[in-house]
């Protein structure tokens, strides 16, 4: 194949193939909450990593109370409403819980303190919970007070009659969501011992501008809170957060002022400022960028020399080093860094289908993973390291697999179809920063959506519900 040739192709899979005017205002997070009153960290475990695909706890978690005068907050059940629905979401996409129907209560919850009794007169009794089988129960109170909202959540363990936690949370309305997602990832941790994900945050492309355009937006792991952080009015794609969460890499296809060709340049955005800056427009491809585990450097696939190569940059663009050279041609493309920064995956066509390779950081001791299906790519570590999860595609799809770092132990984790009756494209998969989710794009829906499942494809759920497409998620750590 000639390097136009190439070229071409490496164009089409990051264009064509994967999607199958200011600058935009700086995302501001919501003011992080307080915590008080925290109950001591529990010596056990409650729910062992695992266990949840084999025995789901039962959990009761009644509608939480308002503590203030309804006759000066006119929003209160509303306010109550949104905690309620947000905790009990996280908690659904743990898999680690099934909510009792709240039909099976034997107390009237509304006329029940959420302390029990006897250390609170109107409190509620551990007997009529243990009755109808629930192992954790959780319950709530709040009070809005202006723009301030209060929340103490307290956690049980019914069995024993013990709390597991207990906190008050508080922050003004608009941190709400910050104040929810907080709780749940402190109730995974005082129960598995490993907080969750529920304060990440999610990097992705999108044609949700119109006119053909793709631009980059941040949500929140859940799919809200969607805000844009290009305008380009161009085809921007392949995010990348730093391992810290404050800069997001990417690839535009920009317009050179000289020329008036365009070019697909390699930009860095900072969260905190909005403040972007070109870091590599080198003639050809500079796409694919991936951080080093230290945020000092960055993976990217260069063209400059014809073919696609991996190379390593500094974060002002400065090159570092070839770290691939073909052989005889080949395209070497998508490179990502293992947690530890001491090997890099990529996908490489050097066998003649692109297939999951893996090299050393200085680019020695390349060794091929795959060698099932057509064609193979966008490998993404587990946080571990001990886990790729990468789209192969078979007759005439692509699925999500997940396969151990040398190689063995293949699984597919996808397998939809669309309405019409074809089969779904199911592409760039990404593990959740702790390790127990996985997220990927699919077109069953009929156009390009989020989604999330579990690390063997059960309890999958659907993030983005709407008609627009999206591509490329990249999932960050959690950013506090």
């Amino acid at each position: 194949m000639n390097n136009t040739l190439k070229i071409g192709l490496v164009f089409s899979l990051l264009i064509g193939f994967i999607a199958r005017a200011e600058e935009a205002k700086t995302p501001v997070a919501a003011p992080a909450p307080t915590a008080a009153a925290a109950a001591s960290s529990p010596s056990q475990i409650y729910i062992k990593m695992g266990d949840a695909h084999t025995k789901k706890s039962l959990v009761a978690l009644p509608a939480f109370q308002f503590t203030g005068n309804p006759a000066y907050t006119t929003n209160f059940q509303s306010v109550g409403a949104d905690l309620f629905r947000v905790i009990q979401n996280d908690l659904t996409v743990s898999s680690y819980f099934q909510f009792i129907n709240p039909t099976a209560f034997l107390e009237d919850v509304s006329k029940k303190g959420i302390r029990p009794f006897p250390n609170d007169p109107n409190g509620f009794k551990f007997e009529n919970w243990k009755q109808i089988g629930a192992e954790f129960l959780i319950r709530a109170s709040y009070t809005v007070s202006g723009n301030d909202l209060s929340l103490e959540i307290l956690t049980y363990h019914v069995p024993r009659a013990t709390v597991v936690l207990a906190k008050k949370y508080r922050g003004n309305l608009s941190s709400l969501r910050r104040i929810a997602h907080t709780f749940s990832n402190d109730l995974l941790e005082a129960l598995t011992g490993k907080k969750g994900v529920f304060l990440s945050k999610v990097v992705v492309a999108s044609d949700r501008s119109g006119n053909n355009f793709r631009e980059i937006y941040v949500m929140d792991w859940d799919g809200t809170e969607i805000q844009k952080i290009t305008n380009h009015k161009s085809v921007a794609l392949s995010p990348s957060w730093s391992p810290d969460g404050t800069k997001i890499s990417y690839t535009a296809f920009v317009q050179r002022t000289r020329t008036k060709t365009r070019n697909a340049d390699l930009f860095l955005y900072e969260l905190l400022t909005g403040k972007r800056w070109l870091v590599s427009y080198r003639q050809g491809l500079n796409s694919g960028s991936a951080f080093a585990p230290d945020g000092q450097s960055l993976l990217l696939t260069l063209s400059q020399n014809g073919n696609p190569d991996v190379y390593k940059i500094d974060t002002d663009g400065a090159m570092v080093a070839r770290l691939t050279n073909g052989p005889h041609g080949a395209m070497n493309i998508e490179p990502t860094y293992s947690p530890d920064g001491k090997k890099i995956a990529f996908s490489s066509d050097r066998s003649g289908q692109p297939m999951i390779y893996t090299m050393d950081a200085e680019g020695g001791n390349i060794k091929r993973l795959t060698f099932a299906g057509h064609y193979n790519s966008t490998p993404a570590f587990s946080p571990d390291g001990k886990k790729i999860t990468f789209a192969g595609w078979e007759t005439d799809h692509f699925d999500v697999f997940t396969m151990n770092v040398d190689g063995s132990d293949m699984v597919r984790i996808t397998s939809a179809k669309k309405p019409n009756g074809h089969w779904a494209m199911n592409e760039d998969p990404v593990f959740s920063a702790d390790g127990r989710l996985l997220m990927y794009s699919s077109d069953r829906s009929g156009s390009s959506q989020i989604y999330i499942s579990n690390l063997d494809g059960s309890d999958e759920r659907r993030i983005t519900n709407d008609s627009h497409n999206y591509f490329k998620p990249k999932w960050s750590v959690n950013i506090e």
